[in-house]
C-alpha cells in the first residue's frame, strides 16, 4: 500500500473535505520529504467526488498551499543548518548547468523535473530571491494543475466520469514519462549523467 492509498483510505469517510486535506498533505510531503506522484492523486482526488469547478479550485488551492508549506519548511531547515560552503558551491554549479539558472527554472522544473528538494536549493543558491521563487512556484502549480483540471473536466463532459478518469490518468502518466525523458536528455546534454 502506498502513502497516497493510505492517506486516501484515512480520509475516505470525510467526503470532499477529506480529499482536500489528503491533497494538501500529499503535496506538502512531496515538496518536503520524498516524491508522492501528486499529479496522479490530484486526478484521483478530483474524480473521487462529483467533480465541479468549485471543488477543483479548492483542490488547486490545497495543492498550492501544501507545496509552498513543504518547500519553505525545507528551505527553513536548510537555511538554519550549518551547510558547508562546498555544498552551496555544488548546488550553484548544478543550477548553472541547467537551461535557465535563475528562479525561472522552477517553471521548467514543472515540465522536466531536474531540481529535487527545491526548498534546499532555494536556501543554498544565494542569488535566488525567495519572493520570486514563491511567484514561480504558485504560477507553475496553477498552470500545471489548472491544465490537468481542465483536461479532467473536458474528458468528464465528453466521455463520462469513469472513462474520463482513466483517460486523464493516462494523460498524466504520459506527462510524467515525457517529463522524466526530457529531464534525462537535458542532464545528458549538460554532462550531469555519466
Amino acid at each position: 500500500m502506498s502513502l497516497g492509498d493510505w492517506l486516501f483510505g484515512l480520509f475516505e469517510g470525510m467526503g470532499p473535505e477529506g480529499v482536500i486535506l489528503c491533497i494538501f498533505l500529499l503535496f506538502m510531503i512531496d515538496a518536503l520529504l520524498f516524491p508522492t506522484l501528486p499529479e496522479l492523486f490530484f486526478v484521483l482526488g478530483f474524480g473521487s467526488d462529483d467533480p465541479d469547478w468549485l471543488f477543483g479550485g479548492e483542490l488547486l488551492l490545497a495543492a498550492v498551499i501544501g507545496e509552498l508549506i513543504g518547500i519553505f519548511s525545507l528551505y527553513y531547515i536548510v537555511s538554519k543548518v550549518r551547510v558547508p560552503e562546498r555544498v552551496s558551491r555544488i548546488a550553484e554549479k548544478y543550477i548553472d548547468f541547467l537551461v535557465v539558472s535563475d528562479e525561472r527554472i522552477i517553471l521548467v522544473n514543472r515540465i522536466a523535473p531536474m531540481i529535487p528538494f527545491l526548498g534546499a536549493f532555494i536556501a543554498l543558491v544565494k542569488r535566488w530571491d525567495p519572493k520570486k521563487c514563491v511567484f514561480y512556484i504558485v504560477l507553475g502549480c496553477v498552470v500545471k494543475y489548472g491544465i490537468i483540471l481542465m483536461a479532467s473536466g473536458f474528458f468528464a463532459t465528453y466521455l463520462g466520469s469513469d472513462t474520463a478518469q482513466t483517460v486523464t490518468l493516462v494523460f498524466v502518466f504520459a506527462v510524467i514519462i515525457i517529463s522524466f525523458i526530457a529531464s534525462y536528455i537535458r542532464k545528458k546534454r549538460s554532462g550531469l549523467e555519466s
